[in-house]
């Protein structure tokens, strides 16, 4: 197998990161204190000694004095465990205890985590609540679509040139999967290329969102992931946990407003009542970890891009939170009075319910639960309640183009690249009855959706970040692997997913016609590519390849057996087939294109005068290896 040749390099890398397996610290809670006890008088906001700057993670790269996963060349670690009073950090006061040197070495070498959002410097702008109607700026020739008029106004104002558009079968690629998670079957890619109507795009675009399961298959990991939905795992044996898969799988197919979604999970029926529940851990658990703040963690980070985490156990140390909005939030849904705890001690007082925008309007503390659930719901949903509308508009943006207007997306207080573009979005989406779909149809029908992706020369947050175009995209676990399904025609025969899964319309071409792995359960290949186990909520998924990864996709048993059985599967199905028409039959069917004269030549090498399933499985390893196959561009 040509696979061989790289195993042992990859466990090379693999033995690398293992080297080190000390515990691994909590940057809110071990190292933030510390930083801001020992480090910021003297090296946040406006005031950088030596021209060290601790404010955010890239300020402090900048300035050269810590190496991620090498303290011992850091200079901070030199620093705070030297001797010589001249050089000793910090100069004044006590010295940085044992156990404080040691979480911050940990810290260093465990890559110098870095919560999302967060800033030793206070933040000067503050997001706004109510939803804003822009004025539209003037259009260019051709460039009338509103989004399109945002970003060219956006663009003038920082002299950055228009983006390149994409070519016919980037563009179909790119919209297949981002809104059903596949391919194009061949025949519809040569469908597509082959119109010459100027408005098929916009038509493919509708073709595609009007596949109802099709848009519930793929959508439905968004959401599982957003609502820590899964089919089997912590709490489904003894009762601590409920699945709401058939309600989330029905409100997808038939494209349920968002209003009335977010409303059934809040004030939810016995279906959709799994989110609000939470999970019941075993045992004794940690203060912050009751189902009650579960409830107002999760309310606050999928609804409003707001993490209460920090504040479930006191005044949070990376945004403005406090302990009594996360507990104002879970007593809402409490059945008794719920006391409140600061690190984990009891204050002896109770919590009142409250919503986390007071401005809104208020919750009865002395209602029964099922009203303040409702008042809640209300709240949460009302129309002057444009935080809600920006943080969902801000997700869809995320999965479309690559990186959200506010990034990252649970920190929804920082500032957005565009004001004006967001609270289009926002607006947009609530003239639009709340339909997901109407959204999506309106980015991906702008030109700047349809704009080749744009190479990032290197990371950059906050204030620094200027948007340029789309940005690169890795296939999501789901996708790559039903992608290997549909090549290799080796999909589950029956889905986990107890849900109501109607038939595949008569329009939907035999390739796409499969159980997607979205509806079972997660196999090693899939978690390994980034499949979370849901015990939490998880917004973005890590878009970085490791090293267990590559390990998966260079000689993993679940790929390497699901490739051999692709290879027999078309084999048998054209038993007569030559080595030139079947690489043409992959490079078709993978990449939405023919093979080159030298893609073709490396094809016929690999295979051989007569293909055999062993040479077979690895020109289809080879060939889903590619960039082109695991990006979107």
């Amino acid at each position: 197998m040509i696979r061989c040749s790289s195993l042992a390099v990859l466990l090379g890398l693999a033995a690398v990161s293992n080297a080190q397996q000390s515990a691994k610290p909590d940057f809110a809670h071990d190292v933030v204190p510390i930083l801001k006890a020992k480090c910021a008088q003297c090296h946040t906001n406006g005031t950088y000694k030596g021209g060290i700057s601790f404010d955010t993670r890239e300020s402090l790269l900048k300035s050269k004095a810590a190496v991620p996963g090498k303290s011992e060349s850091s200079e901070l670690h030199k620093r705070v465990t030297s001797r010589d009073p001249e050089t000793r950090m910090p100069p004044k006061g006590d010295a940085l205890a044992e156990k404080e040197v040691a979480i911050l070495k940990a810290w260093i070498d465990d890559g110098l985590k870095w919560e999302d959002g967060f800033s030793f410097k206070p933040a000067s702008y503050v997001a706004p609540l109510k939803p804003r109607r822009v004025a539209l700026p003037p259009a260019k020739p051709g460039r009338e679509h509103p989004i399109d008029r945002i970003v060219d106004a956006y663009f003038a104002g920082n002299k950055l040139p228009t983006p390149q558009p994409l070519d016919d079968v980037a563009f179909a690629r790119r919209v297949y999967f981002d809104l059903i998670g596949l391919p194009p079957a061949a025949s519809e890619s040569q469908q597509f290329f082959d119109d010459n109507d100027p408005d098929k795009r916009t038509k493919l675009i509708a073709k595609l969102l009007a596949e109802d399961r099709s848009y519930a298959d793929h959508w439905m990991a968004f959401w599982n992931d957003l609502l820590r939905n899964e089919y089997k795992g912590t709490g489904y044996i003894d009762g601590g946990r409920k699945q709401i898969t058939a309600w989330l799988y029905k409100s997808l197919l038939e494209n349920k407003p968002y209003d009335k979604f977010a409303k059934e999970l809040i004030n939810p029926s016995p279906d959709s009542e799994g989110f609000a529940k939470g999970i019941r851990w075993r045992g004794v658990v940690n203060a912050s970890q009751i189902v009650e703040l579960q409830f107002s963690q999760n309310i606050g980070q999928v609804f409003f891009g707001a993490n209460l985490k920090c504040a479930s156990c006191h005044d949070s140390f990376i945004d403005a939170w406090k302990l009594d909005d996360a507990y104002g939030l879970a007593a809402v849904i409490a059945d008794k009075p719920l006391d409140i705890h600061r690190c984990d001690k009891p204050t002896g007082k109770s919590a009142g319910s409250k919503f986390l925008f007071p401005e809104l309007g208020t919750i009865d503390a002395a209602a029964p639960k099922a009203k303040r659930l409702e008042q809640l719901a209300t709240l949460v949903t009302h129309p002057d309640n444009g935080r809600f509308t920006r943080t969902i508009a801000n997700r869809i943006w995320h999965r479309l183009m690559g990186r959200g207007i506010v990034h990252p997306v649970d920190v929804m207080g920082g500032k957005p690249w565009s004001e004006e573009l967001l609270d289009y979005l926002g607006v947009y989406f609530a003239d639009s009855g709340y339909d997901l779909k109407k959204l999506m149809a309106h980015i991906a029908t702008s030109q700047t959706y349809q704009s080749r992706t744009v190479p990032l020369e290197k990371e950059l947050a906050g204030d620094a970040y200027v948007y340029r175009g789309p940005e690169l995209k890795r296939l999501s676990a789901e996708q790559f692997v039903d992608a290997i399904w549909m090549l290799t025609v080796t999909a589950p025969a029956k889905p986990v997913a107890p849900a109501t899964i109607p038939a595949f319309a008569g329009s939907i071409p035999g390739e796409r016609r499969f159980v997607r792995a979205t509806l079972v359960n997660c196999d090693d290949l899939m978690r390994s590519l980034g499949r979370p186990n849901r015990e939490q909520v998880v917004t973005t998924r890590p878009d970085q390849l490791t090293t267990l990864q590559a390990l998966d996709l260079a000689n993993g048993e679940t790929l390497t057996s699901t490739l051999a059985r692709g290879a027999s599967n078309i084999l048998k199905a054209n038993p007569s087939i030559t080595s030139d028409r079947v690489a043409v039959w992959v490079f078709e069917r993978a990449l939405s294109r023919k093979p080159n004269a030298q893609e073709l030549a490396a094809s016929r090498e690999l295979l051989g005068e007569k293909p055999t399933v062993e040479s077979l499985a690895d020109l289809l390893w080879a060939v889903v290896m590619l960039p082109e196959f695991q990006l979107l561009r």
